[in-house]
């Protein structure tokens, strides 16, 4: 599995790449918003100059701030112009008509990441159209199935049968998925987002996803271990010994 860092703060995609583990960025709308207000051409450019100095090559995943098709258009050809970057993805939202959109991008040879994907169906739908990459949620396909500010929405759609309650299981929603693509030969690649702890990195690995987008404050976690921290003390105390 490959391993994205899901941030728009460039302190932390510094680090990131500083260490050599990550092999791409994504951002999303609210995780700009969080940072100083500023440009968003220049800050994205100054995203891409990071990946350029660290890693040039490595993926990154800019996304549209419209649901108006024409909109979602204009925004993607202009993205592509203006970062020139050319391992850049546009990241629109799964939707109808949004669907059209990564189709028409798709031809035009644009790399299009199909963002917000919840089930099975949506993400396949979107490989189908074109999308390079089809993003899916764990902590939110986990939490559609709890939610209750969706409790009808949920019953109404189990009765339905357009949703069944594997649907709310990330882990069975990333392996089916990965099942159908592969035997459609479909090229698109799994990123899983939406984590909510380390252990969910690993997990959503051994589910099938090819990437993980992960928040920065989780690479610490994953890198620890309290045995580890007392055979390093160990280490260090007995050779100090030795020393004296």
């Amino acid at each position: 599995m490959k391993l994205f860092v899901d941030t728009a703060n460039l302190t932390d995609i510094e680090s990131a790449f500083r260490r050599g583990f990550v092999e791409g960025v994504t951002t999303n709308p609210s995780l700009l918003a969080k940072e100083p207000k500023t440009k968003f051409e220049l800050h994205i450019g100054e995203i891409v100059n990071l990946i350029r100095k660290y890693k040039d090559g490595a993926h990154l995943s800019v996304e549209v701030f419209s649901n108006d098709p024409d909109e979602i258009l204009r925004q993607a050809k202009n993205f592509i112009k203006v970062f020139n970057y050319p391992s850049l993805s546009i990241k629109i939202q799964i939707g109808w008509n949004e669907l059209e959109v990564i189709h028409r991008l798709a031809k035009e040879g644009i790399a299009v990441n199909c963002t917000a994907c919840m089930t099975v169906s949506q993400a396949v739908m979107a490989a189908q159209a074109g999308a390079r990459y089809v993003s899916l949620f764990w902590g939110r396909i986990r939490d559609a199935g709890k939610d209750v500010k969706f409790a009808k929405e949920r019953s109404d759609a189990l009765e339905a049968r357009t949703l069944e309650e594997d649907d709310f299981d990330p882990i069975k929603v990333i392996q089916k998925t990965r099942d159908i693509l592969e035997r459609q030969q479909l090229p698109a690649k799994i990123i899983v987002g939406s984590i909510r702890g380390a252990r969910d990195i690993i997990d959503a690995g051994l589910a099938g996803a090819h990437i993980i987008t992960v928040p920065p404050k989780f690479f610490p976690a994953m890198t620890s271990h309290y045995k580890t921290d007392e055979v390093v003390e160990q280490f260090l105390s007995d050779f100090q010994a030795w020393l004296k």
